[in-house]
């Protein structure tokens, strides 16, 4: 099992008090498995990623991945964690505009000492950006620009890869070809994928489907 989280809970502090945002969310997701996470806005589905994804802790519960147990972990192993195991792609691309797309795309597995250039070259022409590699983000379309957060976060051959809502900012054109780049590759390297979305066309073209309502699963 890649990942294996128990009884998960979540909270925020709000002038009222405490805010409960998932309460007691169990999930698991295998190798070369891909799961849809579903629901209404506020449901806890980006907090659940944010939690998988060692972006935060759980107030309570276990998260393990591929084994390890990462909820106990610091501030610097979850960054660990994160670096070297998990793949992120968020609605916003989050491309760094100084850099042109061929830097932007081996970014993450540099930083994680995995750069491998024959993988990111066949990264690149199967994301179709093998001619745009020396332009820089301002100047590539929504959906070439999700494309490099993509290649981007499976350059350093992640074990899971975790979307928040990767389509939610491209026209349904794009986001089928958002979505087909993401099941080939994931496919491809083995990895797991979680993808948040919105959408239940897309979310019917994955092997698996949670839903969320009120911080629990339904």
């Amino acid at each position: 099992m890649l990942i294996d989280a128990r009884d998960l809970t979540k909270s925020f502090a709000t002038g009222d008090g405490k805010l409960p945002v998932l309460e007691g969310v169990s999930l698991t997701l295998g190798a070369g498995e891909t799961l849809a996470l579903t629901g209404e806005s506020g449901s806890g589905k980006s907090t659940l990623l944010h939690l998988l994804a060692a972006l935060e802790a759980p107030d309570s519960g276990t998260i393990r991945l591929g084994g390890t147990e990462i909820t106990g972990l610091d501030d610097a192993g979850r960054a660990a964690i994160r670096r070297d195991r998990i793949g992120l792609v968020f609605q916003q691309f989050n491309l760094i505009p100084s850099l042109d797309i061929g830097a932007n795309l081996t970014f993450q597995a540099r930083l994680a000492g995995r750069h491998d250039p024959d993988w990111c070259a066949r990264l690149a022409g199967r994301l179709g950006l093998g001619d745009l590699l020396s332009r820089y983000p301002e100047q590539l379309s929504g959906g070439q620009q999700q494309r490099v957060a993509i290649g981007r976060a499976l350059a350093p051959r992640p074990a899971a890869l975790l979307a928040d809502e990767p389509t939610g900012n491209l026209d349904e054109a794009s986001a089928d070809g958002a979505l087909d780049v993401m099941l080939d590759l994931v496919a491809e390297t083995g990895a797991g994928l979680l993808m948040v979305t919105h959408s239940s066309r897309l979310a019917a073209r994955l092997s698996r489907r949670l839903h969320l309502s009120k911080g629990r699963v339904q």
